[in-house]
């Protein structure tokens, strides 16, 4: 083998690894039969004319849908809600400016609580009414006014530490702009409760009514990160990441952990710490997390840019090292996790692989004997074009349509100048995305 192929084989078989996790984990998840089905997730957030006055039927309905699951039956299912089995638990939501929105998370919240949990919003730097709009609502509010120390992870921990004089045995996590399915609260609680380790919802990002093909491929995509994935790994036996959102914990977790900063993806952050301690999340489907995709826009570039920025920083800065400690452990949830962490986003990956494989198909043909990089590249596309094909059925028929899906390779070029600046101008402060009703 040439120094040329062997310079060629390397990075060929680096992106070769994380097609093979995504293959392997969507032939997990396509053998389960509960998995949400295509089209669960089109309608709007906000409630229609007839179920207004409903709202926790009309979520119901809505979840069970979106799920495609029936209500787990608390005699055979130890995650299953249950007064016997359900502790007590307290819901922070931190918020910044969510004034125009928080309403509604709150009301969706809220007929979930039982008499002795709490719903605590943490008001964090806020100019406008966040505060009154969360009491007025039914929350207990601390507001939090610090020009230093921006960003969730710092309104996390005020809000831990308020309710640390009065402390819940699981504590929920969720976001000011998302939606709490009616029964979510009750599963991650008794999950988290079951399993003594932190537990994910199920978090999907909903496009506009009506919208272009470029939202609905990210949905497409943001399907494949938080549900397929996640929904293999399960299957697998392995943990999950955390996505930010929808997240429980018990107390005695949560209460010691480094919450405290302004980290891009303080979620994946955490979610890595507490594998190394022994923690590891595990995913619940039946719980379901739902937001929106902001407009189109500078807001909506921004709120990516962050994701993906710190989706990378993350996987080169904790990626190897979680890595090597599981192996050095012969701790396969370390591992796992590590394996997880290390598949780029989608858009990524296929642009990659791609750009690999045409450069080495055009060595191979200057140098006839130069077949194993070539090789490897006809591998990873194979693998990678499985795993997509396998998403669109399970998750994506309802999006795309096939001859849509075939302009992936469009979507992954029109995101290049988010990883380009992540080489020359990365995002390193956590903004608040700007919302579409401000």
């Amino acid at each position: 083998m040439t120094g040329l192929e062997l310079l060629l084989l390397l990075p060929t078989v680096a992106l070769t690894v994380p097609a093979a996790v995504l293959a392997l984990q969507a032939a997990a998840a396509i053998r389960e039969p509960c998995e949400p089905p295509p089209g669960a997730l089109t309608e709007p957030l906000e409630p229609t004319a007839t179920t207004a006055a409903t709202p926790a039927i009309a979520a119901t309905s809505e979840a069970r849908e979106s799920t495609g699951t029936r209500a787990p039956d608390a005699a055979t299912d130890p995650t299953a809600p249950s007064g016997a089995l359900r502790p007590r638990a307290a819901v922070l939501m931190p918020a910044h400016n969510e004034a125009a929105g928080i309403a509604d998370a709150l009301d969706a919240v809220r007929p979930q609580l039982r008499s002795d949990d709490r719903l605590l919003v943490v008001a964090d730097n806020c100019s406008d009414d966040t505060a009154a709009v969360a009491a007025a609502a039914g929350a207990e509010v601390a507001p939090r006014h610090d020009a230093t120390r921006l960003g969730k992870g710092y309104a996390l921990d005020f809000g831990v530490r308020r309710l640390a004089a009065d402390p819940p045995e699981v504590l929920v996590l969720l976001d000011a702009d998302c939606c709490l399915h009616d029964g979510a609260l009750d599963r991650l609680v008794a999950a988290c409760a079951a399993h003594g380790r932190p537990v994910q919802a199920l978090y999907l990002m909903r496009s506009r009514p009506a919208a272009g093909l470029r939202e609905r491929t990210a949905e497409f995509a943001w399907r494949v990160k938080n549900q397929l994935r996640p929904l293999g790994a399960l299957r697998l036996g392995a943990p999950c990441q955390l996505m930010g959102t929808g997240m429980a914990f018990p107390w005695r977790l949560i209460a010691d952990a480094p919450l405290a900063s302004g980290h891009l993806v303080e979620d994946m952050k955490l979610g890595i710490d507490l594998t190394l301690a022994g923690r590891a999340p595990r995913f619940e489907p039946r719980a379901l997390v739902t937001s929106r995709f902001p407009e189109p826009g500078a807001a909506s570039t921004r709120q990516r840019t962050r994701w993906e920025h710190g989706h990378l920083a993350t996987l080169l800065s904790d990626g190897p090292r979680l890595l090597g400690r599981g192996l050095a452990r012969r701790d396969p949830a370390c591992v796992a996790l590590a394996l997880d962490l290390m598949v780029p986003p989608l858009a990524l990956l296929l642009g990659l692989t791609l750009a690999m494989a045409a450069l080495n198909a055009l060595v191979g043909w200057a140098l006839p004997g130069a077949v194993a990089p070539v090789t490897v590249s006809v591998g990873a596309l194979g693998l990678l074009g499985a795993a997509v094909l396998i998403a669109w059925v399970r998750v994506g028929r309802d999006l795309l349509q096939m001859r849509e899906l075939a302009c992936a390779p469009l979507y992954a070029a029109a995101k290049l100048p988010i990883y380009l600046r992540f080489l020359v101008g990365r995002q390193v402060d956590w903004v608040r995305t700007k919302r579409d009703g401000d």
